[in-house]
């Protein structure tokens, strides 16, 4: 029952959502003021969601996932980016099926050859720059975080295919940039595909050529032998479930777009704030520097990536900057009691990280950059989730915890930069992630 909900913003429906799409921290802010950590938004054509800004709250969540919730049909509004057969939209059985046959590629004895790529992805980027030259640190690096999703996720690095798909998947990525863009992922009337002059029919036919190379690459592999490859997708097309059986093509596809919109976005617009907070704070610049410095020239890439300072800065960056500003919906499959209140089954609740990550009382003087304060204390996982948390932890975590690592490594140890934002740069809607506006500019003026 509605009427039930805890804290009902009184608005109308399609205000919320306006306001939602606008700028849902501000959002998040004027309503945690008013009602507290637990509150309810009814969002037009969408749904009502009941917002979760409280940690014990969120721990009885994760607690629970998967067996008292359901989050795969709360994330439907991404499928049409990610297509039917995505991790994220699955749940129970066949969840616990993909999520199994996803998670070896990810984690152990490929890591380290990984981190000796991203390395080498880098400073080809990097190389490029001119001295004095100002540049979008945003769009630098999308570059280098789009080579690692093509040669490190797809296998591709070369050849016709892989010149294909650059372009695309950039041009497809950048049609939902602004906030007006990305509405059209939360309005369905404006989901109409009546031919390119419409956005909507430009995104489809943008997607239907990724879909096609895609395959054909797949497709490929399967034809012509796919053993001895230690990419991702050969990984992936490699691995079998408790039954012997493998990922269908359609899986593997729609994975790849999981991993893409999951691994690419994110992993640029992290950089792209955590070179922006070391270049406003000389001070962080300078431990960075002296950290890096005391490993010596031919440092081994994983060592470089357990740097206590450096991990820090990357910590405090994803508290202070979360990519999504909700964690996936949680929809409870029975009535159930969570933070004080009881839900009726079908009730839809949303964990935020934004709230959390944002509380005094966890993060005191919480909208400064302060790397030290993971050295001061240890956060639970439900006071700290960047990566998500409970049967939704994020499946590339470690691995984008090392690429954002050796990034930013490779370029501070190699050149000098300098801000060229003259007044704080600001958070704005990019999809669903939240991206600096404007891409943060800087300019090379040295090398080391």
């Amino acid at each position: 029952m509605l009427s039930q909900l805890p804290n009902r913003i009184t608005s109308f429906s399609w205000w919320q959502l306006i306001n939602w799409i606008a700028d849902p921290l501000a959002f998040q802010d004027r309503y945690s003021q008013k009602y507290g950590d637990i509150f309810t938004m009814r969002l037009s054509g969408l749904g009502t969601y009941v917002l979760v800004g409280n940690p014990q709250a969120i721990q009885e969540i994760f607690n629970q996932d998967g067996k008292h919730f359901d989050v795969g049909r709360g994330n439907a509004l991404a499928e049409p980016l990610i297509g039917k057969g995505s991790l994220m939209l699955m749940d129970g059985d066949r969840h616990r099926r993909e999520r199994k046959l996803l998670m070896p590629p990810f984690h152990g004895d490929r890591l380290p050859i990984y981190a000796k790529q991203i390395c080498l992805l880098t400073e080809q980027v990097a190389s490029q720059w001119v001295v004095g030259q100002p540049f979008v640190a945003r769009s630098v690096m999308q570059k280098i975080s789009l080579e690692v999703i093509l040669q490190i996720v797809f296998g591709l690095s070369e050849g016709e295919r892989y010149q294909q798909l650059k372009p695309l998947l950039t041009d497809w990525l950048n049609m939902i940039d602004s906030p007006l863009r990305s509405s059209i992922l939360f309005l369905r009337f404006l989901q109409q595909d009546w031919g390119t002059w419409t956005p909507w029919g430009r995104m489809k036919q943008r997607q239907r050529k990724v879909h096609d190379l895609l395959i054909a690459e797949i497709e490929e592999r399967r034809t012509q032998g796919n053993s001895g490859r230690g990419d991702i997708l050969s990984l992936m097309m490699a691995a079998r479930d408790d039954r012997g059986q493998a990922m269908s093509n359609e899986e593997l596809k729609d994975e790849l777009l999981t991993i893409l919109f999951a691994g690419h976005e994110t992993t640029a617009t992290t950089l792209a704030w955590a070179f922006y907070q070391i270049h406003q704070h000389p001070e962080v610049l300078e431990k960075l520097l002296k950290e890096l410095d005391s490993l010596g020239e031919s440092a081994n890439p994983m060592e470089i990536a357990q740097l206590p300072y450096l991990t820090a800065v990357c910590q405090e960056t994803v508290r202070m900057y979360p990519v999504l500003p909700v964690l996936f919906p949680r929809i409870t499959k029975s009535p159930i009691r969570i933070g004080g209140y009881q839900f009726d089954a079908e009730t839809t609740l949303m964990p935020s990280i934004y709230l959390v990550h944002y509380r005094e009382d966890l993060y005191p003087n919480a909208r400064q950059f302060k790397p030290e304060r993971f050295f001061e204390r240890q956060y639970s996982k439900s006071e700290y989730f960047p990566f998500g948390g409970g049967s939704r932890h994020c499946l590339g975590y470690a691995l984008a915890q090392v690429e954002m690592k050796l990034v930013l490594a490779t370029v501070l140890s190699k050149y000098q930069l300098a801000n060229l934002n003259d007044k704080p740069v600001k958070l704005q809607r990019r999809g669903f992630t939240l991206a600096p506006r404007g891409g943060v500019r800087m300019v090379m003026t040295g090398k080391r």
